[in-house]
């Protein structure tokens, strides 16, 4: 088992390449994974925390100010300012609306810092904002769950976001006691591994989420390259104007980290907050937008190195 997953471990970019196309190929078991997508999610967060343990989950100090402003900006400005426009488009209804509203509130997602790794970033970087961005998720989302059309009264919105916390809390704490209470996990033979079953849970977890893409492609679904074209943007976009902004202060690998941190955000935890009627409507822009995501590894290192000689910046 330790020997697969360090396996896992080495190819996890390819991993992640595998999954998407077995959720695209193979729709009948994309559908029967569905259900088990709010669990695995779970278990990504449990995987995550896990790794990082709770000393390296805090931010420095020094650091607090600059993670705890592009948190706010992100997951809070971000949604907000995204939800008046489309408001004022009358498009907040639609999937793609609805869908990009959500991304932007997003946390970063549970395998950021895996992605790192896959890309020569800064893991600890993403590590640490992904907690930040995950523990001030319940508080962030509340407005912007107010001003979304699928919650009918507050009470819905309150327990939207107490369904968040339950599930961070359980799957974060949960890995804290254990880190604490086994040493052993901090050797580098047990990170690899954990490294490993966070790429496998990756995997597996996106399966379930590409549920709706195969269909949509056999049926020839006009709405489908739009969806695909808005998630490479609210991938990418995001990323290039956080690593853009902090290139020069801060080494390459912590840039590329918070690049990818801004980038791919955890669409899939709020299935565990919507009222499941939304969750379908849903299903084929949260398959859409893993495409870029799971891509990560291969698109943004290389897109960055571009940037990174046209305007230049630290190269440590």
């Amino acid at each position: 088992m330790i020997r697969a997953l360090r396996w896992c471990a080495r190819h996890g970019r390819w991993l992640l390449i595998a999954g998407l196309v077995i959720g695209i190929a193979l729709p009948g078991l994309a559908r029967a994974m569905a259900g088990a997508i709010v669990p695995l999610i779970a278990l990504l967060l449990f995987f995550a925390a896990l790794r990082i343990g709770p000393r390296a989950a805090i931010p420095r100090r020094a650091a607090l100010p600059r993670a705890l402003g592009l948190t706010l900006i992100l997951q809070l400005v971000a949604p907000l300012v995204a939800a008046g426009l489309l408001t004022w488009a009358g498009l907040l209804h639609t999937a793609g609306g609805l869908g990009t509203v959500l991304v932007l509130a997003g946390a970063p997602i549970t395998g950021a810092p895996g992605l790192a790794l896959m890309s020569g970033a800064d893991p600890a970087a993403a590590l640490r904002q992904l907690v930040l961005g995950t523990a001030l998720l319940p508080l962030t989302a509340v407005p912007v769950f107010a001003l979304l059309p699928i919650f009918p009264d507050m009470g819905a919105v309150a327990l939207g976001a107490a369904r968040l916390l339950v599930v961070i809390a359980l799957a974060g704490g949960s890995a804290f006691a254990l880190h604490a209470a086994m040493p052993q996990l901090r050797r580098q033979a047990a990170v690899t591994a954990i490294d490993g079953a966070l790429a496998l849970s990756m995997a597996l977890v996106v399966i379930g989420l590409m549920a709706a893409v195969g269909p949509a492609i056999l049926a020839l679904d006009m709405a489908l390259p739009t969806l695909v074209a808005l998630a490479f943007a609210l991938n990418l976009g995001p990323a290039i104007a956080v690593w853009h902004s902090s290139r020069l202060a801060l080494p390459a690998p912590e840039a590329s980290a918070l690049a990818i941190a801004a980038g791919n955000r955890n669409l899939a935890i709020f299935l565990a907050a919507l009222p499941p009627e939304m969750v379908t409507q849903l299903l084929l822009f949260v398959g859409c937008y893993q495409v870029p995501m799971y891509l990560t590894p291969l698109i943004l290192p290389r897109l960055l190195a571009t940037l990174r000689q046209r305007y230049g910046g630290r190269d440590t």
